[in-house]
């Protein structure tokens, strides 16, 4: 999980996210930070072959972020967890910070993927995988 979050850390300097003093940007960049870290964590969690692949992209609106995975089973939202105990909670993380997000198949498994509106920046358009 750890190498997923130095890629992305990576991705967003290179697109001249980090570091910055901007508010609202770093507010995005945690926000997307955070989200990476629990669609790992759901594959790694969920899933008997752990996390496949990690796709970056941000065309200069949007970003895009994509995990895949071996398992066709797409992910679920649970009931609202009791806030005080753990678990259960990341998908709802993802679905309060992202614009939208969703599920695909994709080979044997699936990808799960997520986007976020990107404040201003520099038209600095890339892709990035790990």
């Amino acid at each position: 999980m750890q190498a997923g979050l130095e890629h992305t850390r990576e991705a967003l300097r290179s697109w001249s996210w980090l570091p910055t003093a901007d508010e609202e940007r770093l507010g995005v960049a945690e926000d997307l930070l955070l989200m990476v870290a629990e669609l790992v964590a759901n594959a790694c969690l969920h899933t008997s072959g752990g996390p496949g692949e990690l796709r970056l992209r941000w065309d200069g609106r949007r970003l895009r972020a994509e995990v895949t995975d071996t398992s066709p089973v797409p992910p679920e939202l649970r009931p609202y967890a009791d806030p005080g105990r753990p678990g259960g909670h990341g998908l709802r993380v993802v679905e309060r910070l992202a614009g939208s997000w969703g599920c695909a198949p994709e080979g044997g498994g699936k990808v799960v993927w997520l986007e976020i509106g990107c404040p201003p920046g520099p038209p600095n358009h890339r892709e990035c995988s790990a």
